[in-house]
């Protein structure tokens, strides 16, 4: 809902994802990276959009991860990278396309791509 010139958040968060979107959709051979962040926690996914599957996930708050998260968001961000990136790895996908949503590229979106590349994807 749009109150005189100024558009809601909504709109204007949906219309950037899109803008994203359009140059961005996975395969089974190059998956999408698709990220969400909320205030505490952040939480990545790999994407077949073909099959429309997912091929492999993690968070901070996965099991796996949870006893060794600790310190600034933005290292705990690095971490799930690093996550994403050995199970991507192990499960035969060595290249991605980042899809970072509505975020800026910045932050913990950035870290957490550092911490995929530092595993050993390429974007």
């Amino acid at each position: 809902m749009s109150i005189g010139r100024f558009k809601s958040r909504e709109a204007t968060r949906r219309r950037r994802v899109q803008r994203v979107r359009r140059k961005v959709q996975g395969t089974a051979e190059r998956p999408r990276l698709s990220v969400f962040r909320s205030n505490k926690q952040i939480y990545v996914q790999a994407v077949d959009d073909v099959a429309g599957v997912t091929l492999a996930a993690s968070s901070s708050v996965a099991k796996a991860l949870k006893g060794s998260l600790a310190g600034p968001k933005a290292s705990v961000a690095g971490e799930v990278g690093k996550d994403i990136g050995k199970r991507l790895i192990e499960a035969g996908v060595k290249t991605v396309v980042f899809d970072r949503g509505w975020y800026r590229y910045h932050g913990r979106i950035k870290a957490l791509a550092e911490g995929a590349r530092e595993a050993g994807l390429e974007f």
